[in-house]
């Protein structure tokens, strides 16, 4: 049964996105705010289709910890859903750090391309963070929220990657504070995994961590500690110890 749902899904993810990229081509020339508006459609798509077909539901806690302003998200990375929920369904267009060679990716490095988000030149080596600095702070200023996965690629639920300190330089760089999110999306939807799991992702998101009068370094780690301490609570069995406090929760289904 779950292959079969799997399969089910595989098909609808493929069956939309082709059309709906061609659609992104024809919006280009509209303002920003409305391509941001109506690409994000395919990702919203893509999490009904989840729990429709897979039975994959999710549920906020600490949503009212968003703050009003700007703001640098620092999230977890187990998965392949989260990049398709958190620009989704955050209330703020936002804006992902990525490598330029993405936009090359038929259809979804189409609509990618169109969004005017943070894409990084490698071959630029150091200079490259002063790309992210320089077009992280005109995003920041233009009202959008950068996302970044400090641990940089998807972790297996109960591990924990190196945080790097990108998102922590960029917080510090800009003076923007950051709003560390835990989740579980590993537990159904595992990195390269084919098989979709039913179950209930919880995206926690921590208070605001302001980045002003910290080093990158306490405030890469502080948000590493709180990340981490949530994802003890979040799932116990998957640690030794269980840790952290509950935020409130709110659920949007």
């Amino acid at each position: 049964m779950l292959f079969l749902r799997s399969s089910l899904y595989a098909l609808f993810l493929i069956v939309t996105v082709i059309p709906y990229a061609f659609a992104c081509l024809l919006w280009l020339p509209m303002p920003l705010h409305w391509r941001f508006k109506l690409t994000m459609g395919w990702p919203r798509m893509a999490i009904w289709g989840a729990k429709v077909i897979c039975g994959i539901k999710w549920k906020f806690e600490g949503w009212e910890n968003l703050p009003e302003g700007q703001a640098i998200i620092l999230s977890k990375h187990q998965s392949a859903w989260e990049t398709l929920f958190l620009p989704a369904y955050l209330p703020r267009e936002v804006c992902f750090v990525y490598k330029r060679e993405l936009h090359r990716v038929p259809f979804f490095g189409w609509g990618l391309a169109m969004l005017n988000m943070i894409p990084i030149d490698r071959a630029k080596g150091r200079d490259a963070f002063e790309q992210v600095v320089k077009i992280g702070q005109q995003r920041l200023n233009e009202g959008r929220w950068p996302i970044l996965f400090p641990e940089g690629t998807r972790i297996a639920p109960g591990k924990t990657g190196r945080f790097k300190m990108g998102g922590a330089l960029l917080a510090t760089r800009t003076g923007a504070p950051v709003v560390p999110i835990a989740h579980n999306a590993g537990e159904c939807w595992a990195r390269n995994a084919f098989i979709k799991r039913p179950g209930l992702i919880t995206v926690s998101i921590g208070q605001p961590i302001e980045s002003s009068g910290l080093t990158p370094e306490e405030l890469n780690e502080r948000v590493q500690s709180w990340i981490e301490a949530e994802m003890h609570r979040l799932n116990p069995e998957r640690y030794s110890k269980k840790k952290g406090a509950k935020p409130h929760e709110k659920s949007l289904q």
